[in-house]
């Protein structure tokens, strides 16, 4: 296939995934991959296929086709095109939750020579990486990349990475608890995408309609979040968008269970789980723990949230995630610090507990002293979410509420 036919079917292949038919698209364009010998016509064609995963929430294959493209990349021996790569392969890796690869990428593209490509790219470097260090919950670093990318925006008159920087800022600022920045970010993203978005996809709308019902929800506008989160959900439908599904479920299971319906949140949190699970989004998976563990603490099931807030915990190492105190959520406050903390640090053999009292009344309405044999952490963690209960009568003869034996 030589270099015009190449480029007709690569344009056929936008052709057909523009119009939705996403699946006549890939195949056009890896037949292409397969039968092309044109070398600049691969690369555009890889970063074709880097872009329809990501957007169906393929990231493994996205990473695949990221890593070849960067071979493509260095035999045609451009440094345009390998920071074009780089940036691709950067992008993967954050899908993935793979944060510090992320960084790790990106400052290979910013240590890149000079390029015609990095006065047009240099912001979408900066965005991913803010992302990567929003995901590790270095929120400073993640502020000044966010900032970084909104000046490269400005600069060249970039609406489309303006729009997507405001988006990104949105969660931020929900991270960090200034719900009102992260209602006005997504707004000034709606706004571009109303003002200069008549050729761009629909995607750029659905996203900033996503993190406004996030905002809103955070605010207590509840009807206001669940317009939102519809209107976005109802474009990543047409578009098969599934790591936006993914977030939609996970807004729609929020807003039911600030409207106390734990019935109708539960399986909505389920539903975003499978599908995030599906497609690896590691930090999604621990949200949506993170959501029921919090339906269970309204159930005031606490030894439920326990087990799920120890499975967000394991999800949250993985991915190198860790937030301060200060930023724990407040709604789970009657359990133990797990989220993002270290464990309780105890010496092997010690006694350990709570201060001993007499005769407590637990939450499990059972009205027992705890003796136990084997890990430490988890049964003084067990017994903190547990915790003494109002009622405590004192008796000579009554044994100590928690008294714990460490083995290990």
């Amino acid at each position: 296939m030589g270099q015009d036919q190449t480029k007709q079917q690569i344009e056929k292949g936008l052709q057909l995934y523009q119009s939705n038919q996403t699946e006549k698209a890939l195949q056009v364009w890896m037949k292409v991959l397969e039968k092309s010998s044109d070398l600049m016509g691969r690369f555009r064609v890889l970063g074709c296929l880097v872009t329809a995963h990501s957007e169906m929430g393929r990231y493994k294959e996205m990473l695949k086709f990221a890593v070849v493209q960067i071979d493509t990349a260095r035999e045609l021996e451009d440094a345009d095109f390998l920071l074009e790569s780089y940036l691709n392969l950067a992008r993967s890796n954050e899908k993935l939750c793979e944060f510090h690869k992320t960084i790790s990428y990106c400052k290979t593209c910013l240590g890149l020579p000079g390029t015609r490509a990095g006065a047009q790219l240099g912001g979408q470097v900066s965005l991913s990486m803010g992302n990567a260090f929003l995901g590790l919950s270095v929120f400073q670093k993640a502020l000044e990349s966010f900032e970084k990318a909104l000046r490269y925006a400005h600069n060249n008159d970039d609406a489309m990475l303006e729009c997507r920087v405001c988006c990104s800022l949105g969660s931020f600022y929900a991270q960090v608890k200034d719900y009102e920045k992260a209602l006005f970010f997504p707004c000034k993203a709606a706004e571009l995408v109303n003002d200069y978005g008549k050729g761009w996809s629909l995607k750029y709308r659905a996203m900033s309609q996503y993190h406004m019902a996030v905002a809103y929800r955070l605010l207590g506008h509840l009807g206001s979040a669940m317009e939102c989160c519809e209107e976005s959900m109802k474009i990543a439908l047409q578009h098969g968008d599934r790591p936006l599904q993914a977030l939609c479920l996970l807004c729609f299971a929020d807003i039911h269970r600030s409207r106390g319906d734990l019935e109708t949140a539960f399986p909505r949190y389920d539903s975003a789980m499978s599908i995030m699970t599906e497609i690896g989004n590691r930090l999604g998976q621990v949200q949506a723990l993170l959501g029921v563990a919090k339906c269970w603490v309204a159930r005031k099931a606490l030894d439920k949230a326990l087990n799920v807030i120890e499975r967000a915990q394991d999800l949250a190492e993985e991915v190198g995630n860790k937030v301060p105190a200060k930023q724990r959520d407040p709604e789970l406050s009657q359990l133990p610090p797990l989220i993002h903390e270290a464990w309780l640090c105890v010496t092997p053999g010690s006694r350990c507990g709570l201060p001993p009292r007499r005769s407590c009344s637990f939450s499990t309405a059972h009205w027992r002293p705890i003796y136990s044999w084997g890990s430490c952490q988890h049964v003084v963690t067990t017994a903190r979410a547990l915790g003494p209960a109002h009622g405590c009568s004192p008796g000579p003869s009554s044994p100590p509420c928690l008294f714990v034996l460490c083995s290990s």
